[in-house]
């Protein structure tokens, strides 16, 4: 598998923009969709119920750890969500597309 969904939560969707504008100009995303959700969730001990926007981060799980970082050097959570799923079936053009967005320009 080469190619992965990484899932994060924000609090704000002009946090969860600024996120997606950064994975996708450092070619470390091919495409983010962001979602308003509802998230239910235990915190500290108490059970908090909270708007949310989910990024749905479209990469190479080669990249994995460039986009976990990246995601956690500007995220506001303190224990933000960032997990991995792998893609294990997709259109060979849409995932060559992925793939040619993730890969840096070379200089010439």
């Amino acid at each position: 598998m080469e190619y992965c969904v990484v899932m994060v939560t924000t609090a704000t969707e002009a946090e969860a923009l600024s996120l997606a504008d950064q994975l996708v100009a450092e070619h470390l995303a091919a495409c983010v969709q962001i979602l308003p959700i509802q998230s239910i969730y235990r915190w500290q001990g108490t059970v908090h119920r909270d708007p949310e926007w989910q990024l749905l981060i479209k990469t190479r799980i080669a990249l994995f750890e460039q986009v976990r970082d990246r995601l956690l050097a500007f995220h506001s959570y303190e224990v933000p969500e960032i997990i991995a799923l792998p893609i294990i079936a997709g259109s060979p053009t849409y995932l060559n597309w992925v793939k040619e967005q993730t890969q840096k320009p070379s200089r010439g």
